[in-house]
């Protein structure tokens, strides 16, 4: 990391407030790693290999795992899965909706959480959650704790609440590292926690140590973004566009480095 950065968030982390440090102290006390029970499930591997999943969608699986991810995040034939804020043709999309399909369960879309969830109280199996606890807290950072809220309200007894999130380093404040794309993992299960959820595991699937979180616009210098010059709603220390050695660089260490957690909601 880069010396000017490395103080300013020094600095950022010494007046971060006792919320930070209760999110810190989740840390000390949480589960450990835990790697996926993989079980066959002939569906969701032809849901992957599909040749009707968009092909840029395919190349990314080296970095996002969805075989395994899907797994450790206990996804089973008929689930009823909520998928949170997908756009349109998210990623995870591709897999679910068809996997529901041929499964006999479920897949629903809700681009806006808190305008109603599109399903009814207590009936979903899953939701998933991709890339969003940034979003959400850059953009309003009291959102977070209603949606978490609803999200509790949407699931069965013993549903999954399934995270996959760009991880800052540990001790930062997320009024520091959200607008560069990143939060830490403190911040997602003391968030999940006070909306009732138990933290059951956490996987390092996902990570990337060649991420140093520290790019000069933010987590979208990284692939799929690709963002090499300054744009309007994307947190940057540069104004320059990268060189083509410089974009290389960052080519070179791949998607983000991310967090990868599985919460419940208690039966």
């Amino acid at each position: 990391m880069r010396p000017a950065r490395i103080a300013l968030f020094a600095a950022l982390a010494l007046v971060s407030t006792g919320a930070a440090q209760a999110q810190s102290a989740q840390v000390a006390h949480r589960e450990p790693m835990t790697p996926p029970v993989l079980q066959e499930d002939t569906a969701l591997q032809a849901a992957i290999a599909s040749d009707a999943r968009p092909a840029a969608d395919r190349a990314r699986d080296v970095f996002r795992h969805p075989y395994e991810t899907l797994t450790f995040w206990g996804l089973t034939p008929g689930s009823t899965v909520v998928e949170i804020e997908p756009g349109r043709g998210g990623w995870w999309s591709h897999i679910l909706e068809p996997y529901a399909a041929a499964t006999g369960g479920t897949y629903v879309a809700v681009n806006r959480p808190l305008e109603g969830m599109q399903v009814a109280d207590g009936t979903a199996d899953m939701i998933v959650v991709a890339r969003a606890f940034h979003n959400w807290h850059r953009s309003n950072p009291q959102r977070t704790g209603p949606y978490l809220e609803a999200f509790f309200k949407a699931l069965k007894p013993g549903g999954v609440l399934a995270v996959e999130q760009h991880r800052a380093a540990e001790g930062l404040n997320a009024d520091a590292t959200a607008p560069t794309g990143y939060v830490s993992e403190s911040y997602v299960i003391h968030a999940a926690q006070a909306a009732g959820f138990v933290l059951e595991g956490r996987s390092d699937l996902n990570a990337n140590p060649k991420d140093d979180h520290d790019h000069p616009f933010g987590v979208w210098t990284l692939p799929p973004g690709r963002t090499s010059a300054a744009r309007e709603g994307v947190a940057t220390d540069r104004a320059t566009p990268l060189t083509d050695a410089e974009r290389a660089e960052y080519d070179a260490i791949g998607e983000s480095d991310r967090m990868t957690l599985r919460f419940r909601k208690p039966a």
